[in-house]
Order: C-alpha cells, then sequence, then structure tokens
C-alpha cells in the first residue's frame, strides 16, 4: 500500500488558541472597520463623492459582518445538550452566512444605487478633494493592519494542515477568518477603486468616473457576498471532512484485527475542528458479540486519541456482500470509484479540492 499522508490531531489546546486568535481578528477587523467607516462618511459628505459615499456603506457593512462574526464565535462553542446532541457547531455557519448577507444588503446594493444615481442623476460637485484623498490613505493605512492579521493567521493555518493557499481556503471549516480575509482583501480593492474615481473625477471634471467607481465597489462587493456565502452552504448542508482525514480514519478502521473490511464511511462537519464519523464495518465471522462489544469500544478509544478533530464516532457491524447496502455506495461514489465494497474511500488524490 502507498504511503498516505500524515493528518495531525489537534489538541484542546490548539482549538483554544485558534478560537481565541479568530476572536482577536475579528475585534481587529470591527475597530478598524468602524473608526473608517465614520471617517469615509465625514469625507464623503464633505467632497459630495459617490464613490466615497459607497465605501463608507462597505465599512458599515464590515461592522455588521464583524458583530455576526463574533456572535458565530460565541454561539458555537456552547457545549451539547438535550436539544442539540451534536452541539452547536454549525451555528457558526449560519451566523457567518447572515454576514455574507450583510455585506450584500447593506454594501453592495447601496453602492449600486449610489453609482446609479451618479450616472443617470444630477450629481453634486466634487470639492475638498484633499480630504478624501486624505481619508482614503489613511483607510488603507489600518485596513492593511487588519489584513495582515487575518494573513497571519491563514498562514498559521495554512502551515499547519500542510495545504497550499487555494487549497486551504476551499477546505477550511472556520469561515469566521475567512471572512475578515476576503473583507479587508475586497476593501483595499475598494479604496483602489474609490482613489481611482475621485482622481478621474478631479482631473476631467466628469462626476461619471465616480459613478463608475461606485458601481465597480457594488460589483466587488456581490462577488466577496457569493463566495462567502456559497462556503458557508456547504457547509451548512453538511459537507465531507478533509479527505486526508477521511483516508487516514479508513486505514487505522482497516488496519484493526477484528475488521475484516471498511465497507462504507461517512463523515461530515459538525462545526469547525468537529467531525462526525459512522463507519460501517464488516467484521471477521469468529468475532463473537462480547468481543465485537469490546473492540467498537476501544477502537473508538483509539480513533479520538489520534484524531482529536472526532467529535463522535459510529461504529455499525454489517455485512459487505449485501447488495442493497453496496448498491447505496455505489450510488453515492460512482460506479467508476468503486471496484470492491471495502474501497469506497477514494485517496486524497481523488477526491481533494472536490
Amino acid at each position: 500500500m502507498a504511503d498516505q499522508p500524515e493528518v495531525a490531531s489537534d489538541t484542546g489546546d490548539d482549538s483554544a488558541s485558534e478560537h481565541g486568535e479568530s476572536l482577536l481578528t475579528v475585534l481587529l477587523a470591527l475597530g478598524v472597520n468602524l473608526a473608517i467607516a465614520i471617517a469615509k462618511v465625514v469625507a464623503g459628505v464633505l467632497t459630495g463623492s459617490s464613490a466615497l459615499l459607497s465605501e463608507a456603506a462597505h465599512s458599515f457593512a464590515d461592522c455588521g459582518t464583524e458583530l455576526f462574526l463574533l456572535t458565530a464565535l460565541r454561539r458555537s462553542a456552547k457545549p451539547a445538550d438535550v436539544s442539540h446532541p451534536f452541539g452547536y457547531g454549525k451555528e457558526r455557519y449560519f451566523w457567518s452566512l447572515l454576514a455574507a448577507v450583510s455585506i450584500f444588503t447593506a454594501g453592495a446594493l447601496f453602492s449600486i444605487y449610489q453609482g446609479v444615481h451618479t450616472l443617470t442623476g444630477n450629481p453634486e460637485d466634487t470639492k475638498n478633494v484633499l480630504v478624501g484623498y486624505g481619508v482614503l490613505a489613511v483607510s488603507a493605512v489600518l485596513e492593511s493592519i487588519s489584513l495582515t492579521q487575518a494573513i497571519r493567521q491563514v498562514r498559521a493555518e495554512k502551515a499547519k494542515d500542510d495545504l497550499p493557499l487555494w487549497l486551504y481556503l476551499r477546505r477550511s471549516d472556520d469561515p469566521t477568518v475567512k471572512t475578515v480575509l476576503y473583507e479587508d482583501s475586497a476593501a483595499l480593492v475598494g479604496l483602489f477603486l474609490a482613489f481611482a474615481g475621485l482622481g478621474l473625477t478631479q482631473l476631467t471634471g466628469d462626476p461619471m468616473w465616480d459613478g463608475i467607481a461606485s458601481l465597480l465597489i457594488g460589483v466587488l462587493l456581490v462577488l466577496v457576498a457569493y463566495l462567502l456565502g456559497r462556503t458557508n452552504m456547504n457547509l451548512l448542508i453538511g459537507r465531507q471532512a478533509d479527505p486526508r482525514l477521511v483516508y487516514a480514519v479508513r486505514d487505522r478502521l482497516a488496519a484493526e484485527p477484528e475488521v475484516e473490511a471498511v465497507v462504507d464511511l461517512l463523515t461530515m462537519l459538525t462545526g469547525t475542528d468537529r467531525v462526525l464519523v459512522c463507519a460501517r464495518l464488516d467484521f471477521v465471522d469468529s468475532v463473537t458479540t462480547a468481543d465485537l462489544e469490546r473492540a467498537c469500544v476501544r477502537i473508538d478509544g483509539e480513533l479520538r486519541a489520534e484524531f482529536s478533530d472526532l467529535d463522535e464516532i459510529f461504529l455499525e457491524p454489517v455485512p459487505r456482500n449485501d447488495p442493497d447496502l453496496q448498491a447505496r455506495v455505489r450510488a453515492r461514489y460512482g460506479p467508476d470509484r468503486l471496484q470492491a465494497p471495502e474501497q469506497t474511500v477514494s485517496k486524497p488524490t481523488d477526491v481533494i479540492g472536490k
């Protein structure tokens, strides 16, 4: 068998550290965006620039986003109880989805309205442009500070997961830091667009450029809202765990002396660093009922010790030659992926990133 990639298991201290890092990232972004939003409103009123007012709406939308993310971090940490036996981990995805909606409604729609109004209405003459340039420059510095913190956290988590950046962003189960990274990156691009719109309007005397800048800021925010909304939608629906973890768990189960074959292996993210596992196993025929019970308890403990992301583990004894079960497995993975019942979990190179 080919060598398998190592899957590092996080400790409880690591999870607490990541939670604290995410909280710092969100709080820093909130403070920065609130200060910038107020400054942009003042500058937009003084200059009459629709692009600056659009950027103010952008920053206020980001403030709303951070408040949703703070709620996500707090509520998703609640322990499991009777009404929610799998915990509240998915609340992080719900509130992060609302953050994406906030970016769209409070930021994108207002920016598009400002752009359309400037292009089709009677825009105000741009004045006090130096105030606008100053606010944009200070905003760029502050946004860079917030973005640096988000990048630092992303790099640390990316290195721990041993993934390239694009794949980490695609596979990450923590939408909070990803949201801050995207919104701060979009903020810097938006500042550049506002600067260009203000500058071209000053040079040409035509407010059309200011309106175009507002429209482009609106389109940018629509794109960011879509990307974040799609991410949280997939997490809420119930996405599979990291394929490398799935494959490592499959090999660990297959190596157990009582297990003859891993017939099926289902995983689902129930929160950040929380994975539900359901394994259907064909045990050797010589195992007695008592031995089977003891083996399941032992296997559960071994899996938890090796992979601390595993939150709930279900082990189901099944016959691997059951035609109905084989049909369901083949329907899920496809006929080309399944050559035999014990090969139901594809290699990471086959499924990673899909």
